[in-house]
C-alpha cells in the first residue's frame, strides 16, 4: 500500500535522515506488531523492539524496495521470535502466578481499547491455534501484506508451499468461524463475526 513512500523514506534513512526512519518505522511497525502477536503473543512489543535495534544497526546493508523492506524487516523480526521462543522453553518459569500480573492496572482502560483489543486478540488466538505453517504463513500474507514470493523468502519456503499454506490456514479459520463458502465460492452472508464467535 504505502511500497512507494516507503522505499523513499528507507533510501533517505540509509542517508542519515533521522525523520525519514521514523517514516518507514510507522509505516511497517503495525503489520510487524501484528505478525508478532500472532508468534509470541503478550511479548510482541518486547520482541519488535528487539528487532528494530537490529533493524537500525544493520539499515545501511539493506537493498531493495519499500516491499523488499518490509520482507527484509519481516524476516528479522521472525528471527528474533524463534529466537525468543526457544529462550522461554529453555527458561524455567519465574515464581509468582499470572493472577499477579492480571491485577497490575492498566495504563489504558476505556471501552473502545478493549472492544478493538478483544476482536484483535480473538483473531490472532484463532491465528496462533493453526498448525505453524499455515499460523506463519496467514500471517505474513494477510498481516504484514507480503507477497506469496515475498513471504516464501522469509519462511525460507517455495512460493507455492505459502500460498497453499495461507488458503488452508485461511479455510480452517473460515470453518472456526462458520463461515460457508456457496458454490459459486461466494462466503455466507449469515457468516458470524469475530466477536459473535464461540
Amino acid at each position: 500500500m504505502h511500497d512507494e513512500e516507503l522505499g523513499a523514506a528507507v533510501a533517505r534513512a540509509q542517508d542519515g535522515d533521522e525523520a525519514a526512519f521514523t517514516v518507514a518505522y510507522r509505516i511497517v511497525q503495525p503489520s510487524l506488531l501484528g505478525y508478532l502477536r500472532g508468534l509470541v503473543g503478550d511479548e510482541a512489543e518486547d520482541v519488535a523492539s528487539d528487532a528494530w535495534l537490529e533493524i537500525a544497526r544493520d539499515l545501511g546493508r539493506f537493498k531493495g524496495d519499500g516491499a523488499g523492506f518490509r520482507g527484509w524487516t519481516a524476516t528479522i523480526a521472525r528471527h528474533r521470535a524463534l529466537d525468543h521462543l526457544r529462550r522461554q522453553r529453555a527458561r524455567p518459569r519465574a515464581g509468582g502466578s499470572e493472577q499477579d500480573v492480571l491485577d497490575l492496572p492498566s495504563p489504558h482502560n476505556t471501552h473502545e481499547q478493549a472492544l478493538e483489543s478483544l476482536s484483535t486478540e480473538r483473531a490472532l488466538q484463532l491465528v496462533r491455534g493453526l498448525p505453524r505453517d499455515q499460523a506463519e504463513a496467514v500471517l505474513m500474507r494477510v498481516v504484514v501484506g507480503l507477497d506469496g514470493p515475498a513471504a516464501a523468502r522469509v519462511l525460507g519456503k517455495r512460493p507455492g508451499a505459502v500460498r497453499t499454506a495461507a488458503h488452508r490456514g485461511l479455510k480452517r479459520l473460515a470453518r472456526q468461524l462458520g463461515v460457508r463458502e456457496t458454490e459459486d465460492g461466494v462466503t455466507d452472508e449469515a457468516s458470524r463475526t469475530l466477536g459473535e464467535s464461540k
